[in-house]
């Protein structure tokens, strides 16, 4: 999804990924991420943002109130192969940049549902090594007037959108680099790292299969936690039973932070509410926040 919009006003459409954690990684998980890819870099990966409707503004001041930033212009605009009209605005922060949608139509199918976006340096071969990784393309090619776009789907159901710009654009590296966070089953994981470390040409970090639960909202429990790191980014896979208190599962990317406690402190007071912790096990305290617009994120540090 792109809107029809100058390249400065025009979100980007990525994914970011994260590397937290400790253990390790078989050589035979690293194995699979031996082919080439398209990336581009993680400061263009970008989470995207559906706000209530009418909440934009609200969630663009929280948001730089509480990490810094700027943002693009806001604009009217289609952003979908398919006819549809959203308030639109791409909002660059030192801990990662969004794509914030404002939809004025119904959203069409299967939009909403990609978490996130990676600019490719070729939409073509981006679409082909998906294919070829086992990723399904849910959304074939399509133009804007300064690009291309699709969007794939990988094992278990994971969907990120690819796009492509006629001119490049050129961000700032970002402080730190935020994690995708996925949520898998036990049945679904082994698919979705083949196809995902293949297309993305990442490899494991970490795999504990004991991490302390808390992290999700399951204090005195454990689960499966992979991290992994790509030319894309970096991605943490929770391994789960699906029995999860809300909103877990709910946040698509957690961000590093330097003090949480103060990003916090920043974070209610531009209107945001703390849903869960902070918490802090193994060297690591996160907590997990949603901003007004009704967006969900995790935030973190490690000591």
């Amino acid at each position: 999804m792109k809107r029809k919009a100058m390249a400065w006003a025009l979100p980007a459409l990525l994914v970011a990924l994260s590397v937290v954690g400790s253990g390790a990684p078989s050589s035979a998980q690293n194995e699979r991420a031996a082919a080439p890819t398209t990336a581009v870099g993680p400061q263009y990966d970008t989470t995207h943002v559906y706000v209530t409707p009418g909440d934009v503004d609200k969630f663009v001041v929280s948001w730089e109130a509480t990490f810094g930033g700027t943002h693009t212009a806001k604009v009217v605009t289609t952003v979908t192969p398919t006819p549809s009209s959203t308030e639109s605005e791409l909002v660059h922060s030192p801990v990662g940049t969004l794509s914030v949608f404002d939809f004025k139509t119904p959203v069409p199918y299967p939009f909403g549902t990609e978490r996130t976006g990676w600019l490719v340096r070729d939409l073509d071969v981006g679409v082909r090594q998906a294919r070829k990784s086992g990723a399904q393309v849910v959304v074939a090619p399509f133009d804007d007037p300064i690009g291309r776009d699709a969007v794939v789907q990988f094992p278990g159901g994971v969907n990120a959108q690819l796009y492509w710009h006629t001119e490049a654009p050129s961000y700032a590296p970002l402080e730190t680099v935020p994690d995708n966070r996925v949520y898998l089953t036990p049945d679904s994981v082994d698919g979705f790292l083949g196809s995902y470390l293949r297309f993305t040409g990442g490899r494991v970090v970490s795999d504990q299969r004991s991490a302390d639960a808390g992290d999700i909202g399951l204090p005195g429990r454990t689960y499966r936690r992979i991290a992994l790191r790509s030319p894309f980014g970096n991605t943490v896979v929770s391994v789960t039973d699906g029995h999860l208190p809300y909103p877990f599962g709910r946040e698509t990317t957690g961000y590093a932070v330097h003090d949480l406690a103060a990003t916090l402190h920043k974070a209610e007071a531009a209107g945001a509410k703390v849903l869960w912790g902070p918490y802090t096990a193994a060297g690591r305290s996160t907590a997990t926040v949603r901003f007004p617009g009704g967006y969900v994120a995790e935030l973190h540090t490690t000591h």
